[in-house]
């Protein structure tokens, strides 16, 4: 029953004025504002639907459906808070004309200065020690409330975007991409709900968990964290893909030590790299926007591919 009042109070928001339509390359762009989601910020989405979707040949054909973090950055300069985009919808555009089946993307734009707070994965809040803990309070400046955005995404968004568009609703069909902390919140969802998401692309995850320039080198404590995350929660892979990369440049130059140990959790827990997991890392590559649009499309193509496609199955090393 709390469901489902949670999901009328969705439907009312999302239906209030505060909607706009526009067309995104060739693809048709909603936009949604001021959506009020219980214990959380008020939430805002783009969402963009493919070319074709509104073509009469194609009312009988569904899509699958991928979730972004930080949605304001993903399509519009004039929304972005860097003047530089993902350009997500030219992304699945290109992979699309390359054979991938084409996706709606949902992207759920950061609430400001609570962004922190909304995408810190509420299990690695717990599990930090006292030294780690203070570092991610100052950083969060209210209380971290991660869960709850995740249980609104799965428990109301996801049920309002199959109920309203034709999506395949499948665990298959459905992905999780963000960047930074959205990465975080990537592998939270698809860790924490695998029956969901059975895709899920964490670029560039801000695996310190805090400000890293606070610690000398890496923070084995933040390590750990994750370590024993994954190793605890991850699970088998059962069908599931996961791509995890960074650069090398600006705050990407932080990441490699995390991303060893993490490798190294998912391959203890069974993930085959390359084919269940991919771990990259782009030399030459900053932490924003233009690095993340300029591999998205290789991202998608593995990511989205058909499982029986035997062909695109493993990736040499």
């Amino acid at each position: 029953m709390r469901a489902f009042l949670g999901i009328l109070a969705t439907l009312a928001a999302l239906a209030a004025p505060a909607f706009t339509e526009a067309r995104a390359s060739a693809g048709r762009k909603l936009e949604y504002r001021e959506i009020a989601a219980q214990g959380l910020p008020p939430q805002r989405l783009t969402i963009w639907l493919p070319p074709g979707y509104d073509a009469p040949a194609m009312r009988g054909r569904r899509f699958g459906v991928i979730y972004m973090q930080d949605g304001h950055n993903l399509f519009d300069l004039a929304n972005s808070n860097f003047n530089k985009i993902w350009a997500a919808d030219r992304a699945m555009e290109q992979v699309t004309r390359q054979g991938i089946a084409p996706y709606i993307i949902v992207g759920i734009w950061a609430p400001g200065a609570d962004r922190f707070r909304e995408y810190l994965p509420r299990p690695a809040y717990d599990a930090a020690p006292p030294a780690l803990r203070t570092r991610m309070d100052a950083m969060a400046r209210g209380p971290v409330v991660s869960d709850r955005y995740l249980g609104w995404i799965v428990g109301v968004l996801k049920p309002w975007v199959d109920s309203r568009f034709r999506t395949l609703a499948d665990r298959d069909h459905t992905a999780a991409i963000g960047s930074s902390m959205g990465g975080l919140m990537s592998c939270y969802a698809i860790v924490e709900h695998p029956e969901t998401f059975g895709r899920a692309a964490c670029m560039s995850s801000h695996w310190p968990a805090a400000d890293p320039s606070t610690v000398s080198g890496h923070d084995p404590q933040a390590a750990s964290v994750w370590t024993q995350y994954f190793g605890a929660h991850l699970g088998a892979p059962d069908g599931r893909r996961i791509w995890m990369d960074h650069g090398d440049a600006t705050l990407d130059a932080y990441y490699a030590p995390y991303q060893q140990r993490i490798d190294e959790a998912f391959t203890g827990a069974g993930w085959r790299r390359n084919v269940d997991f991919r771990s990259e890392v782009f030399p030459g590559e900053a932490h924003d926007e233009n690095a993340w649009a300029s591999r998205l499309p290789e991202v998608l193509r593995w990511l989205l591919r058909d499982p029986s496609d035997a062909k695109s199955v493993e990736i040499a090393p």
